[in-house]
Order: C-alpha cells, then sequence, then structure tokens
C-alpha cells in the first residue's frame, strides 16, 4: 500500500513557496516509491536544504512517519548513516580490528571483557606512561577497583606529546568576529609558565588550585600548568554567586584561585573579582577591565614566569587531578573527584561516540566549572583534535558565524542554546554554512524533539544529533548514540562502549520503564567523594543482582561479570525503552529531588532555601517539570504565603534572590500558592505529588 504525494494545497500549507511548488512537486515524484522510510532518507538528501523552511521539513517526516507507523512499531528515523559515513567512522575500523560485525557485537564485548576493552581503548590512545602498569585492573570490589596497578603517569604528556607541536590546539574566537589559531607548541609554552609560576609559589604535588573563569586558551593554558605541577584543578563555575564559590573552595581547602577581573559581553563588563575578593583566598587576575587587586593578589602578567623547563610530574592513577562539583539532594554540592584515569573515559567516548579524528575541530559552549569543560578538553586532544573556543554568549549571531568560519566538526549543546536560536529566528534573518558539521552532541538537560529536528536540518543531508548522558561522577556518559546508528531527535540509540545499566521498575523487576541502575566496573566511575558517604549514595540499598537481570541490549548482568559479585549502582534517572523496528531510549527527568535547569544539576533544597529567606514566604517545594511537548525542565515554586503578595511581584523579587545568591542560569518559569504542602508521615515534603499535580492540571487547561 502506498501514500499519495501530497498536493500542491498541502504543500502550500506546509509553507513551500508558491512559485517553487511545481520543481518542489516533481523533485519529489523522483524520489518518491512504497516504503516511506526510503522516501524520507531520500528527500533529506536531494530535496530537503536548511534554506527550505522548517515546516516543510517538519511536515514532510511528520506525513511519512504516519504512514511507515501503520507497518512499523516504534519511531521512523530521521538520519541514518550512509555507508560511505559508516566506512570512515572510528567504530567502523574499531570494529575491522577486532573482526567484529556490528555495534551490538563491540558492545557485547566491551562489556563482557571490560578489561580487555580498557586495555584496547588504552592503546588507541596511545596513552603515555612514565612507569607502565603491571596489569590494567585489580578488581577486588567493583565498586573499587583498581585501574592501573603499578602506573605513574601525568597525562599532561598524552594531551602534548602525542599532538603534532605545529597542529591547532585551539581556534579562539570573539564577538567580535576576530579568530585566532594556538598551536600545541604555542599552548605547551603558557602551560609551561603557568608551571613555572606555580612551582615559584611553592605549590606541591595534590596542592589545591582553583579556577573561576570563563573557557579560553588561558584558562585551558592554567588548567594544564597546574595538571603539569602534580596539583589539583578546583573548578567553580564563573556564573555561580559568592557564597557558592565561597562554598566550593572550602570543601577542597583552596586557598589559590585563578580568576579574571570582568568577563565580556557584548561590550559589557560583568564583574567577576568582585565575587571573590571578599573571600580567604588569594587570587591570580586576569585583568581585561582596570579593576584594583587587592595588595596580597597577584595579576596574572606577573605571576607568569620563564617557561618550566621538566617534564610533568608522574602520578598514580588514582591521584587525584579535577574536584567538581554536582549538587545532590541536601544544599551542599557533592564534590567529585577526577583521577589520572577519568580523561581516558573521556578520549573513550569522543573517540567512540563523537567520531572525533585526528584534525576534528571541536566545540561545545561550557565553562571549567563544569565537567563539559575538562571532558572537552581531553576528549578532543586525545583523539588528536583542536578545541574551538568562543568568548561570548553562544545564544548570538556571533557564534552562529563562529562555527561557520571556524569549520567545526563536532558542535556540542545544550537544548536551550538551540531553543534560543529557533525561536528567535537567528537562521532566517541570516544563514550559516554549516556543511563542516558531521555531528551534533547534545547533554545537560533532556532534549525538544522538534527543536532537536530543526538542529539536525541545519546542515546539508542533516548532521545526527548524538544524545549523551551521563555525569560528573562517570567521567562522560553511560547512554549515548553513534555516527554508525540511525538517529531520532531528542532520544539515544544505546549505552556507552564499556559500560551497561539495567532499567528497573518500582518494584525491582526488569522493565522498559524505570530507573536507571549502572552496572559496574568501569574507568571513569567515582569511587569517593570529599564531602559524602559514596558507598550510602551510590551503593546502599540498590536492588541485588539476579540470574534473569539483562543490560540495555539484552546483554545478562551476570556475563559482565568475569568472576566478580556484581553490585548495581544508582544513578538516579527515568529512562523509556521504545521498541521496534530501531530500538530508542528516552529519558524522563530525575527520580530524586534533583533537578536540571539549564544544563546545570541543582537540588531542590538548595533553591527552598534561598526562597524561604524572603518575608513573604512561609514554605516551599521546587520542583522541576518538562513542557507538554517535552524538553528542558522548567522551575516551578509551590509557596505558601506567609502575608499576601501579589504573583508576579514574588516572582520578580525571588528571581533576583536566586540570581544573586545560587545562579543566574535558574529562570523561575511559574509560582503556585497553596496552603500547605503535602508530607510524609516523617514530615518530608512529597515533592513527585506536587509534580503529578501540576502536570495534570496544564494538561486540563490545554497549555
Amino acid at each position: 500500500m502506498s501514500w499519495d504525494i501530497p498536493s500542491r494545497e498541502t504543500l502550500l500549507q506546509w509553507g513551500v513557496p508558491e512559485k517553487e511548488i511545481l520543481e518542489f512537486s516533481q523533485k519529489l515524484k523522483a524520489v518518491w516509491g512504497e516504503d516511506p522510510e526510503e522516501i524520507w532518507h531520500r528527500a533529506r538528501e536531494q530535496i530537503l536544504t536548511p534554506e527550505t523552511p522548517f515546516a516543510v521539513h517538519r511536515r514532510l517526516y511528520e506525513y511519512l512517519s504516519t504512514w511507515w507507523g501503520e507497518h512499523n512499531d516504534g519511531i521512523m528515523p530521521m538520519w541514518r548513516p550512509s555507508q560511505n559515513i559508516v566506512n570512515k567512522s572510528n567504530i567502523k575500523k574499531i570494529l575491522k580490528e577486532l573482526q567484529l560485525n556490528s555495534w551490538e557485537e563491540f558492545h557485547r564485548w566491551s562489556v563482557t571483557h571490560r578489561i580487555n576493552f580498557w586495555q584496547y581503548i588504552i592503546h588507541k590512545l596511545d596513552i603515555v606512561f612514565d612507569h607502565p602498569p603491571h596489569t590494567i585492573a585489580e578488581i577486588d570490589d567493583v565498586r573499587e577497583p583498581n585501574w592501573l596497578p603499578g602506573a605513574r603517569f601525568n597525562i599532561v604528556r598524552t594531551c602534548f606529546e602525542n599532538n603534532k607541536k605545529d597542529a591547532v590546539a585551539i581556534i579562539e574566537g570573539s564577538e567580535d568576529g576576530s579568530i585566532k589559531q594556538i598551536t600545541f607548541s604555542e599552548l605547551e609554552e603558557r602551560a609551561r609558565r603557568v608551571a613555572a609560576g606555580l612551582k615559584a609559589m611553592g605549590i606541591q604535588k595534590g596542592t589545591p588550585v582553583a579556577i573561576c573563569m570563563p573557557m579560553h586558551a588561558e584558562s585551558v593554558a592554567i588548567y594544564f600548568g597546574i595538571l603539569w605541577v602534580g596539583a589539583t584543578v578546583v573548578s567553580i563555575a564563573d556564573s555561580l554567586a559568592t557564597p557558592e564559590i565561597e562554598k566550593r573552595l572550602n570543601i577542597a581547602k583552596a586557598k589559590l584561585i585563578f580568576t579574571q577581573d570582568v568577563i565580556i559581553r557584548r561590550g559589557k563588563e560583568i564583574p567577576l573579582y568582585e565575587r571573590i575578593k571578599d573571600l580567604d583566598v588569594k587570587a591570580i587576575v586576569i585583568q581585561k577591565g582596570k579593576t584594583q587587586l587587592r595588595t596580597h593578589d597577584i595579576a596574572y602578567e606577573d605571576f607568569l614566569k620563564e617557561p618550566y623547563e621538566n617534564a610533568p610530574v608522574p602520578r598514580k592513577p588514582s591521584d587525584f587531578i579535577n574536584i567538581l562539583f554536582s549538587s545532590g539532594t541536601t544544599g551542599d554540592p557533592k564534590a567529585i573527584p577526577w583521577t589520572q584515569t577519568t580523561p581516558i573515559k573521556c578520549g573513550a567516548d569522543g573517540m567512540i561516540h563523537h567520531d572525533i579524528q585526528e584534525g576534528n575541530v571541536v566545540a561545545w559552549p561550557t565553562n571549567l566549572g563544569w565537567m563539559m569543560g575538562p571532558w572537552l578538553i581531553f576528549a578532543s586532544f586525545l583523539n588528536k583534535g583542536s578545541v574551538a573556543l568562543f568568548e561570548g554568549a553562544p545564544t548570538e549571531p556571533e557564534f552562529l558565524s563562529f562555527v561557520e568560519q571556524a569549520r567545526i566538526n563536532m558542535l556540542g549543546l545544550i537544548p536551550s542554546i538551540v531553543a534560543s536560536w529557533k525561536n528567535r529566528g537567528l537562521w532566517d534573518q541570516q544563514t550559516y554554512d554549516w556543511s563542516n558539521i558531521k555531528v551534533f552532541s547534545s547533554t545537560g538537560e533532556a532534549s525538544h524533539p522538534i527543536d532537536y529536528h530543526w538542529l539536525m536540518s541545519r546542515v546539508p543531508g542533516y548532521a545526527p544529533v548524538i544524545e549523551y548522558c551521563g555525569g560528573t561522577e562517570i567521567g562522560g556518559g553511560y547512554i549515548s548514540g553513534t555516527i554508525i546508528q540511525p538517529a531520532v531527535s531528542a532520544c539515544f540509540t544505546t549505552p556507552c562502549a564499556g559500560i551497561d545499566f539495567t532499567i528497573l521498575d518500582e518494584n525491582g523487576k526488569h522493565s522498559d520503564f524505570g530507573e536507571i541502575f549502572v552496572i559496574p566496573p568501569s574507568i571513569g566511575l567515582s569511587t569517593t567523594l570529599l564531602n559524602r558517604d559514596h558507598h550510602k549514595e551510590y551503593y546502599e540499598g540498590t536492588p541485588e543482582v539476579n540470574n534473569e537481570m539483562v543490560g540495555a541490549l539484552g546483554t545478562p548482568v551476570k556475563d559482565q561479570s568475569e568472576g566478580w559479585k556484581i553490585k548495581l549502582r544508582r544513578h538516579g534517572d527515568v529512562m523509556e525503552r521504545i521498541r521496534g523496528k530501531y530500538t530508542f531510549f528516552r529519558a524522563h527527568g530525575r527520580i530524586d529531588d534533583t533537578m536540571n535547569l539549564g544544563g546545570i544539576k541543582a537540588s531542590s533544597v538548595e533553591i527552598e532555601r534561598v526562597v524561604n529567606l524572603d518575608e513573604a514566604v512561609s514554605e516551599s517545594a521546587a520542583i522541576a517539570v518538562p513542557p507538554p511537548e517535552g524538553g528542558p525542565e522548567r522551575l516551578i515554586l509551590y509557596i505558601v504565603p506567609q502575608k499576601e503578595i501579589d504573583k508576579e511581584t514574588l516572582k520578580k523579587r525571588l528571581q533576583q534572590t536566586i540570581r544573586e545568591q545560587l545562579n543566574p542560569l535558574f529562570k523561575i518559569h511559574d509560582i503556585v500558592f497553596i496552603d500547605a504542602l503535602p508530607r510524609t508521615p516523617t514530615n518530608k515534603i512529597m515533592r513527585r505529588l506536587l509534580r503529578k499535580d501540576y502536570i495534570e492540571k496544564e494538561r486540563s487547561s490545554g497549555k
């Protein structure tokens, strides 16, 4: 059974310009056939372009998808790789080397032979050792594996020694349209100058040194300079308020911080040093304005010394290289250490799931204060790629021009950035040549399917969005996609290589909808927290493994043990497996009270603590709810008022408080007044009940 080609009237309704109707109809007729999936893929490759109104892309996909759905279960792919793309991919080369025939075979091998898998990855990334390990791992307990016992190395050596000195390390762009390139040789010299300055100050191996500034070439040099001398980076996001910066400095015990006086955005100076100068920490300050420094602080140019001549300090695999922070379920952030081995996980995911190859240019608007900053550096440099950094707002047209001018190959984003581009019609005002992009990636928030279809259509013939979900405590992802598998916007296709997970319902039974439990061990998985009980956080009370339990792609958990006693690791995401001709996975937020706002994890308690300071608030409950059509979570505040107050007035006031005391990226979507918060018999707020209440009311109102 076949469907008719859309009529002239239908095409006009979809948005095809009248003067192009005849030509478009003729082209559509040339690709039409009996298989809607084939029609779609021929149409996106031969007919649809970034200049074609997006409504036409969307309507045609929906039309063919409906036809396809009458004969197939699941979802029709929005993109699938050509044989040429498959043949050029890193995965195809890996399959050939390992004599495997498919992604499924490779993933099964990677989780049933985990030691062999990580040995293979270390070989592929050509990790440089001062003293090689005597084995890949000693595992008495999967919760605390001993990776690379006996080894001594510094990951900085691999980043510099395996890349050509004259190869481009960083492409740096700014809002004025200027672009400059920094080679690995130039970046190494800058890092050595930072290392020399630190040694002159007496900084020793293991000393915590903080960074709080935007991500640019100099901050990358600082990052490497700290690691060069064997010290530990303490990552602090430059968007945080003073109390949150202080909290992180205290947790990590850092007494030295690299920062800059102001952040310049669209010609305006945003104070940063002002948020640090009252804290008990010595600051080394990059000066972009005319800010007066405290007497004991040092201007960055005065701090730098002649390049340090010694090689990077060798360290044990388990030594901390980076302390990162992720909000938990209380007001204090979790302090999560990355070790010398964590970058290997970044490199593996960059190679396998993002197809980063030698000479590729990789961009991801982020910050060293969040895990994707260090991830971007290691995933790119360990795979011999270049990093593209833009000093400015990624939501503005100048960034879209930068993507074109820097000839970016892999562009990572968070959904709110894409929504801003699309909703403001930036592409309609000016078109951009993004033909160099071979893959997008997305993490940090739940993606919006229509926004991400729009994003895929910005590249001629489409480029896939590799959804990427994991966390700081994983060192990368546990679920993602690949460039050799079909893709659908806002969906995952596979667990990451070398790691697996199982989906369990509320009764602990294997399910296609439920809570995610990661199956350890894997390089990258945290084994300790600075300020929490790691075992309690991730393992206490998790379901027992049984013989019926299987991983995401059907590999039995018992086959992944290699003789170890497997213990499931709690992660907290809710995931749906969509079965059909193709298997996809869709995220449904968090099982606990941690929310994802603007790509940043925040806890309900953290937000409520600040909201409750307002004199008009008796008590509050903060929840995150996705829009009805899907997409990034929205912050909803349920408030028991202390006195009568206008909702919009209170919303404006609380937004200002959150901006000043927590993060300006946390935007209040709605406030709901309530007489009393629902509580359990032990007096815990029943936020899930509030979430359900809000969703049901929104649906019934038709919003």
